[in-house]
């Protein structure tokens, strides 16, 4: 195995070993997830794990791994040999003779038997019947590793939306400042005749729109924390701690001066990570095997069979009393005759495959596309950060300079009005586009089925070095 592989091999041991820890601290010991952290803030990887730890469906995966696991045991089981013991009694209630309870006892008899039976050959069936619960094993552990970056995707999304959201509130009580102090403006330049009713109305409807862009903002914070505390339990809305984005610089800086030729060659060492560990495609991998198997199960009907059996015990009776009986051999063999039934389910699974195989491709596909919309769409928001925080810091400058004119009544409540409003729409631009990309860094996390996000980052991050 070579490096790489080994490094994959590590990285899913990692993940599946808090996957057994998490779900197990909840549904196995008995314990229920924390609903608080000791410390003032939740930060990010706090509310990730206690989404881990609060997610059903990963509970509900990691018990069909262990449905998974017992049929492989039933499966061994039944390989080995088929042991019974019997017993039995009977005596005469009456006979010819009247109810005489001497010839009563004479009739007593009572009997043990012990038999041990053995399957000797049955077509190969037992195999590759344990190949096939194998791989079904495989491909539950594939459900609950895609799970896992499924709610791990979740919490960092709820996690960001609420960030934003309190980012976006911040923006508008700036703006709606900004339309208070315009009003107040407006007001005395009204009460001394140095501004006609038209122009003061329209201060006045300024700020009753970003009053209510305001309460709107409040309550999509509200909205988000119910997302949150569903997702990790929490019974109170968390205080969020602050990301730095100044952490993020040089990769935004990267990925947004990256070529087209660049993009691809950074595009297919994703992809080629990503096939390796993608739990969907790994899933798809493996239902095809097992397709494959069914096909040669069922084809395993045409061959004979063939067990042994063994029996023997103890019988007692008045007459003769305790003696043991006769030890009995038997082998037994069967040959199915009716081909045709054997020929239609090799065909059925013949047609299962085919469509496994199609899902196979399907789930190639989706990867491909999934995997390259996510990157493009990193690339694009990387740009757009760059882009709307140099659209910000112009719009800023251009305000102050339209305030101080309108300070001075040198220009219209509308001029300050289209001043202010290019500054709001640049802030929530930028605010969109720094969680935009941080999402797609999570999407890209998930597709790539990426174990640590160092190992995203610093993939992207090598894309970019020149």
């Amino acid at each position: 195995m070579n490096e790489e592989g080994m490094k994959t091999k590590v990285r899913m041991k990692k993940i599946f070993l808090m996957l057994i820890i998490i779900v197990s601290f909840r549904f196995f010991a008995g314990a229920e997830p924390p609903t608080k952290f000791p410390a003032e803030t939740l930060t990010l990887e706090q509310a990730r794990l206690l989404a881990l730890a609060n997610s059903r469906s990963l509970a509900k995966y990691n018990l069909a791994i262990r449905n998974s696991e017992l049929n492989e045991q039933s499966q061994f089981y039944t390989n080995l040999p088929s042991l019974s013991l019997g017993t039995s009694a009977s005596m005469s209630l009456w006979n010819s003779n009247g109810m005489g309870e001497k010839n009563l006892a004479d009739t007593l008899t009572a009997g043990a038997s012990l038999s041990v039976s053995q399957k000797l050959f049955n077509g190969g069936k037992s195999l590759i019947q344990k190949a096939i619960n194998s791989i079904a094993t495989e491909m539950a552990r594939k459900d609950a590793l895609a799970d896992y970056f499924a709610v791990l995707n979740a919490a960092d999304t709820a996690y960001y939306e609420l960030l934003q959201a309190a980012a976006s509130l911040e923006s508008a009580e700036s703006a709606l400042r900004t339309a208070e102090l315009s009003l107040s403006i407006a007001e005395v330049r009204s009460q001394s005749g140095m501004m006609n009713s038209g122009d003061y109305l329209q201060a006045l409807a300024e700020k009753e729109s970003k009053e209510n862009a305001r309460n709107q903002a409040k309550r999509d914070i509200l909205l988000k924390g119910v997302k949150i505390r569903n997702l990790t339990g929490l019974k109170e809305m968390p205080v969020l701690e602050a990301l730095d984005f100044e952490t993020h610089e040089n990769l935004i800086a990267g990925l947004a001066a990256l070529t087209d030729a660049e993009t691809d060659a950074l595009y297919a060492n994703l992809l080629k990570t990503a096939a390796a560990n993608n739990p969907a495609l790994a899933k798809a991998v493996l239902a095809n095997q097992q397709a494959q198997k069914n096909v040669s199960l069922a084809a395993r009907d045409y061959a004979p069979s063939l067990s042994m059996s063994f029996s023997t015990g103890l019988n007692y009776s008045a007459a003769n009393g305790l003696e043991p009986s006769t030890g009995k051999l038997s082998l037994s063999g069967s040959i199915p005759l009716d081909f045709w039934v054997t020929a239609n389910n090799v065909e059925k699974k013949r047609v299962a495959r085919s469509q496994a195989a199609l899902d196979y491709s399907g789930a190639e596909e989706n990867l491909e596309t999934e995997l390259q919309t996510a990157l493009l769409d990193a690339i694009a928001q990387a740009g757009s950060v760059l882009s709307t925080r140099r659209a910000c810091e112009y719009a800023e400058k251009h305000f102050e300079y339209v305030m101080e004119l309108f300070r001075l009544s040198q220009n219209s409540v509308s001029t300050l009005s289209d001043a202010s409003a290019l500054v709001s729409s640049n802030r929530n631009q930028l605010i969109r586009s720094q969680y935009g990309f941080l999402l797609s860094l999570s999407k890209l996390r998930t597709l790539g089925a990426f174990g640590e996000e160092d190992e995203l980052t610093d993939l992207l991050n090598s894309a970019s070095i020149r």
